[in-house]
């Protein structure tokens, strides 16, 4: 290793990739404007009706949230309908992603990549009737 290059320990590169976590998303932060599209949009959505799951508040707000991102990415492309269904799917898809989060693992739990799938292959039947041998064959 160079003598000119800062050695750096671990803890260095925990602390600034944490700071650049928390950078990141405030780089990307949305305008006024985009935030005032947005409200529109939500706002002329039809509230979904009362036979959808009940989530916590959490799982509302990430739905939300989901939906938003949805909105203001592929928001001008859509008709209020379709705007209506992405709003519908994104609750729809919470209650599962709750099921597979609180699946709890372990750090010793293996990953599931090996996949051996059954596989019925049917059987010749065997015969009942023994066969003949096959006569070898003559030398000239």
């Amino acid at each position: 290793m160079p003598t000119d290059q800062k050695q750096h320990s671990r803890r260095d590169f925990a602390r600034r990739a944490a700071l650049l976590s928390v950078a990141v998303p405030l780089a990307g932060a949305t305008t006024l404007a985009d935030t005032n599209v947005l409200v529109a949009d939500a706002q002329e959505l039809p509230k979904l009706p009362p036979n959808f799951p009940k989530l916590s508040d959490q799982s509302l707000a990430e739905v939300e949230e989901r939906c938003q991102t949805i909105l203001k990415q592929y928001g001008n492309r859509l008709s209020v309908e379709q705007k209506t269904e992405v709003r519908r799917l994104c609750f729809l898809a919470q209650p599962p992603l709750d099921r597979l989060r609180s699946y709890s693992i372990q750090n010793s739990d293996s990953p599931a990549l090996y996949l051996k799938p059954v596989v019925e292959r049917e059987k010749k039947p065997v015969s009942q009737t023994p066969k003949a041998p096959v006569p070898a064959a003559k030398k000239p």
